[in-house]
């Protein structure tokens, strides 16, 4: 692994063991037993890395969503897969979500980004969300408000969900991904068909 690649690494180790606030690059720096100039000579400010590393979230993201397109959107099952995965991918740059206020006044272009890729994502979802009423999944007579109001729970929920575990639940990383996609996919149970709701109940509700 080249130098650049173990700060990466050792920086997102960090800042989600520790947090984003308390981390600088001479922690980093030290950790990994290089000089802080070694480390400024491939990031001049811990700014840097961060831009990186939510980069780097970004691509993971697109690529599970690039899956979930790929399924066809079939069943119930992809949705829960897609939404373990994508609940996977979160905790792994969990930092960013607990820390997101702060990073947005220290890197104000992030703002941007993440409100164009939230843009983006609305449609992707609006997407699926018609493709499960074309598969029977999710009744066909939800009204738009309601499904606009799923999009946006949707993202409450995956944006959030680290800090509410943090505080609330205190589940470590395996039972956490799974509480919290259950309770993400608890959404759509009052608008899936009656038959989606008796296969939901089987293969969910323990």
């Amino acid at each position: 692994m080249k130098t650049k690649e173990k700060i990466l690494s050792k920086a997102l180790e960090l800042f989600n063991e520790k947090g984003y606030n308390t981390i600088t690059t001479r922690h980093i720096a030290a950790e990994l037993n290089i000089s802080a100039g070694n480390l400024h000579y491939h990031f001049r400010h811990s700014e840097d890395i961060i831009k990186i590393l939510f980069s780097a979230l970004t691509l993971e993201m697109d690529e599970q969503m690039k899956k979930m397109k790929k399924n066809g959107y079939k069943t119930l099952e992809d949705l829960y897969q897609f939404t373990f995965s994508t609940f996977e991918v979160f905790y792994s740059y969990r930092f960013i979500f607990m820390n997101f206020v702060d990073i947005l006044k220290k890197i104000p272009e992030l703002e941007t980004r993440y409100e164009a890729i939230n843009a983006g994502r609305k449609e992707e979802f609006q997407e699926i969300f018609s493709d499960f009423q074309k598969n029977n999944i999710l009744r066909d007579d939800i009204p738009d408000f309601i499904m606009d109001s799923l999009t946006a729970q949707v993202f409450m929920i995956a944006d959030n969900w680290l800090t509410h575990n943090r505080l609330i639940s205190k589940l470590r990383k395996k039972e956490a991904i799974k509480h919290y996609t259950l309770l993400q996919m608890n959404l759509f149970y009052p608008l899936l068909t009656t038959e989606q709701q008796s296969i939901y109940r089987q293969q969910y509700i323990r």
